[in-house]
């Protein structure tokens, strides 16, 4: 992206929107209340299984956790005034701090763009942990922005934000508000929500607007608005912000021909038009519309097509066209393969939409995929803003940090790791959903009796998961168990140690229906295998290692040029005392294989030819 080479006087705007009342009334904050609640709202007839609350589930231990535990810390540590500062400022409020830099400063891209991403992440951490640091760090966030708008009432930091991305940085300032009032309890987040709103929309397109391209403008993304504009209208009770949500959804150049199956993806801007499938989708939640829940069974099918083995599209941030040869191109044409921390939180979120409306373990298996080798594979930001943005897979790659400091890789960073324990587990009526495989815990109510469920792995290293069931009483229910699409061998599957004669189709949901009691124990056998994948059709020489859901990367401890391994995989050798790492000979060198999440700030490969 280019940044702005020009700057205007900022001009105060106290215009109101057209059609956007003013919140006022206790009864509506009432009624809001009621209306809302921590997990998805149910839809009968829409959605088949349901998320569990933040607070409902529990990682353990694991790699995931890790990840999971370090940007916690990361982002709770972020200083509140240097995280106002810019605000403060431009409302000509006084403003202690430390210039934040980079893309958020006060000389920024963006100034301030990233300030609700970071409150719903530390929102999200906080309901998830319980961690009282972060339910006060949310209220003082909250306040003090709440207190720039009442000395200014534009909802910006600087000209970069309204002149260059206004709806962009609504839509996040929306979600900080929403995960605010829904996850942190704060009551005063919730009139802020249609004062940011009416804030922003002289700054907005009037119509939908598409972003075409990467480097030229209009950059804004008024089609990605929808989803939170639908949620924030259920919370405020404001039949305007419901009529906005519908106004901007990108229906004639983008749902409609995607809900006819025309592929349309290819030159458009990557994370933008893959977050806007999560608005179709909450567009056929509340709509009850099909062709949107179409649109996003047929742009997941058209994204899949274009993926690399990690799960990674959208080289240099633009869809290709599929079956073009372009991905493989893109090897060497570039080293941005994958917006990664920003494309794995909206392909996340398109496979949780997709799960809940068709149940189907097929978008289970995409999710697992990314989240490994997208978001967990990145490398971990550090105190001064450097942080990870895209993922590199041509060869002698490495794990850089973006340029500029404060990216918008760096919201999403936050909201992705948070929403881990949202992708382990999903719930119907009568039926719990193992969906990810990692050291965890789930607490659920099926009728009137709470059960627990606790995972015991070390996947995806591991081919093992044990599950064990607490309950006060026996219940009936079923337990419904992934299993992935990429087995080669039969999983098997025990209950208190005996083998059940349940169909468990690799690709599909193995569904375990007995009255359960407390201190049953199942246990599941994954085999796991060393395989390749071709990076497109017209390339099948060119593949992709992977064991599992895991891609490898060959550490390249010769430096650059080496040249690109040949991967012989009956020739791989396990490494001993490192049961996930492989060798092979090529050219007379020794090559290492390890998981892509493992390499740290080694050079590697992620695609060989095939010997």
């Amino acid at each position: 992206m280019n940044r702005p080479t020009s700057r205007r006087t900022f001009l105060q705007s106290a215009a109101t929107a057209a059609g956007l009342g003013v919140i006022g009334a206790r009864a509506r904050w009432a009624r809001a209340r009621t209306a809302s609640s921590h997990g998805a709202r149910l839809h009968t007839g829409i959605e088949r299984l349901r998320e569990f609350d933040y607070a409902d589930v529990a990682l353990t231990g694991g790699p995931l956790k890790r990840q999971y535990d370090f940007i916690h810390a990361h982002y709770l540590a972020l200083d509140n005034d240097r995280l106002l500062q810019v605000y403060r400022e431009h409302a000509g409020l006084q403003a202690p701090g430390i210039d934040m830099g980079g893309w958020y400063g006060k000389d920024g891209f963006i100034p301030g763009h990233a300030l609700g991403q970071y409150v719903s992440g530390i929102a999200r951490f906080g309901r998830c942990t319980g961690d009282e640091a972060c339910r006060s760090k949310v209220h003082e966030l909250v306040r003090g922005f709440g207190k720039t708008l009442d000395a200014n009432p534009v909802p910006y930091a600087g000209e970069g934000a309204w002149k260059v991305w206004p709806a962009y940085v609504l839509d996040k300032h929306m979600i900080g508000l929403i995960d605010a009032y829904r996850l942190s309890g704060m009551r005063q987040a919730l009139p802020l929500i249609p004062r940011v709103i009416r804030g922003a929309l002289p700054f907005i397109s009037p119509v939908s607007r598409d972003r075409i391209g990467v480097d030229s403008p209009p950059y804004d993304e008024t089609y990605i608005v929808s989803e939170n504009l639908f949620t924030a209208a259920h919370l405020t009770g404001e039949r305007s912000v419901r009529d906005l949500a519908v106004k901007y959804l990108l229906n004639k150049p983008y749902f409609d021909p995607l809900s006819r199956a025309e592929n349309v993806l290819a030159g458009r801007q990557a994370y933008s038009h893959v977050m806007a499938l999560s608005s179709a989708a909450m567009a056929y939640l509340e709509l009850g519309e099909p062709r949107y829940r179409d649109a996003l069974v047929y742009g997941w099918k058209f994204l899949d097509e274009q993926s690399y083995a990690t799960g990674g599209w959208g080289p240099n941030e633009r869809l290709i066209a599929s079956d073009s040869g372009a991905l493989y191109s893109s090897l060497e044409d570039t080293a941005n393969h994958f917006e990664t921390p920003c494309g794995t939180y909206a392909t996340m979120k398109a496979a949780r939409y997709l799960l809940r409306f068709t149940g189907d373990a097929r978008y289970g298996d995409g999710l697992e995929r990314i989240m490994w080798n997208g978001l967990m594979a990145v490398r971990p930001p550090d105190s001064n803003g450097n942080s990870p943005y895209y993922s590199s897979y041509h060869p002698d790659g490495k794990k850089a940090f973006y340029p500029e400091k404060w990216p918008c890789c760096s919201g999403t960073l936050a909201q992705g790791v948070a929403d881990y324990v949202r992708n382990v587990y999903f719930h119907a009526p009568g039926a719990l959903y193992v969906n990810l495989f990692t050291p965890s815990r789930v607490r659920w109510r099926t009728g009137s009796r709470a059960v627990t469920l606790t995972q015991h792995t070390d996947y995806p290293m591991g081919e093992s998961v044990a599950l064990e069931v607490a309950t006060a009483a026996p219940v009936p229910f079923a337990l419904m168990i992934r299993i992935p699409g990429w087995l080669q061998a039969d999983a098997e599957i025990r209950v208190n140690g005996r083998r059940t004669a349940v169909a468990a189709e690799p690709g599909t949901f193995a569904a375990l229906k007995r009255t359960w009691r407390d201190g049953d124990r199942v246990q599941v056998h994954l085999p796991h295998s060393l395989r390749t994948q071709s990076i497109d059709r017209l390339h099948p020489g060119t593949v992709a290692l992977l064991r599992g859901p895991i891609v490898y990367g060959a550490l390249n401890f010769a430096g650059p040029g080496t040249p690109v391994p040949r991967l012989d995989v009956p020739g791989l050798r396990p490494v001993a005392g490192a049961p996930d790492t492989y060798r092979q000979m090529d050219r007379g060198q020794q090559i290492l294989f390890v998981p892509f999440y493992k390499v740290h700030n080694e050079s590697y490969n992620v695609y060989f030819e095939r010997a």
